[in-house]
């Protein structure tokens, strides 16, 4: 049995982590569950699995949850003996669980992609020296991360990251001035948290996928190219050195890429990555990096030094909270991103460097706003 450690449980990668863990009772037994703040949701996950560590990391208490606040959270993973840590987390509050995963033994599923676009080299460091693998859970980097264990990294020419295109890949450019936020979370595909749905919307959420897949595979920006494709069916493409492209496909359904992870390196059967060919349709189209500057914003941040990319999450964050809470308008978004990129980012790359920085590059974007 592989004991593991759910962290935001009660989000969308945890409860479908929860589903494929339940398919497989065999193999996989809950040893801890995190929420930041749904104690309804931890307290039916108690009484469902009452031997896993339950921690509330957000400031409500509840009678019959075992661990507070992040220091809680901290504690319970390095006491939860677990084999795999799910992180789940969204936003930059999911990198410190993600080190302390590592950092008490466990391999990370990885879900969390800020936790590589802020410190992927901490992250991998703890992970070599505590002998625990990385494995990546969000689709893209999970389809890349078969099809270069299939086709061998020293093949590819490039990678092909897909993008759904979010609500508004066929709305004129003009009409995004009067988005608003239920227009922005009503997502065609996938059914995800609000942050991350904005960043789908706005194509904030490739940005950070092109930023963590060059860290994760080590490639520089020119071999990393984004696709539209609104079906969601092909994940992500490899073109080799002979210049034959191969793809990942599977219906949109996040459980494959997490059931991939649990049982990494052995394959599962499944039914989840059955496609009817009878009724499949695929499009492709270049994305209008004007209309959705994010992800050229991205490509920017990448290319021009280690913590630019720390200062694009921390102002995308910051705007997509304030557009969330009616502050500021869809296309401002992009507008304080760059204006925060516009400032010089330099300094430590340790993690108090790090967090350094997302701090004034949050407070920065939040002046702008």
């Amino acid at each position: 049995m592989k004991k593991v450690a759910v962290l935001g449980s009660t989000g969308s990668i945890g409860k479908n982590a929860l589903d494929v863990i339940r398919r497989h009772r065999d193999f996989f037994e809950p040893v801890l569950f995190s929420s930041h703040t749904d104690q309804f949701g931890l307290l039916a996950l108690a009484r469902e699995f009452p031997q896993a560590k339950t921690v509330l990391t957000g400031s409500v208490r509840a009678e019959g949850i075992g661990y507070f606040g992040p220091d809680g959270l901290f504690r319970a993973i390095a006491e939860c003996g677990g084999d795999l840590g799910i992180n789940g987390i969204a936003g930059s509050a999911g990198l410190d669980p993600s080190l302390a995963v590592l950092s008490a033994g466990m391999d990370l599923a990885l879900a969390n992609k800020e936790t590589i676009v802020l410190a992927a080299h901490l992250v991998f460091a703890a992970a070599k020296e505590h002998g625990c693998k990385i494995i990546p859970v969000d689709s893209e980097h999970s389809a890349i991360f078969t099809l270069l264990e299939a086709h061998g990294r020293e093949y590819i020419r490039e990678v092909i990251l897909t993008a759904s295109g979010g609500p508004f890949r066929n709305c004129p450019a003009e009409q995004l001035r009067s988005v608003t936020v239920q227009d922005a979370l009503a997502h065609p595909t996938w059914n995800m948290g609000a942050k991350i749905t904005i960043d789908s919307a706005t194509l904030a959420n490739k940005g950070l996928e092109v930023i963590e897949a060059a860290r994760l595979f080590n490639l520089p920006p020119e071999r990393i190219r984004t696709v539209i494709h609104p079906q969601s069916v092909v994940h992500s493409m490899v073109q080799c050195r002979d210049g034959a492209i191969y793809a990942q496909m599977s219906p949109p359904d996040m459980r494959l890429p997490i059931q991939n992870a649990l049982f990494y390196p052995e394959p599962a059967d499944s039914s989840f990555a059955a496609l009817d060919f009878d009724n499949l349709t695929l499009t492709f189209a270049k994305p209008d990096k004007e209309k959705f500057p994010m992800l050229a914003l991205a490509y920017q941040a990448l290319s021009a030094g280690d913590l630019y990319p720390v200062a694009y999450n921390a102002a995308n964050e910051t705007a997509v909270q304030a557009f969330l809470a009616g502050r500021i308008g869809f296309q401002d978004i992009p507008r304080i991103t760059a204006s925060v990129l516009d400032r010089v980012w330099t300094g430590s790359t340790d993690l108090e460097g790090i967090r350094e920085i997302h701090r004034f590059a949050s407070a920065y974007a939040e002046q702008l706003i």
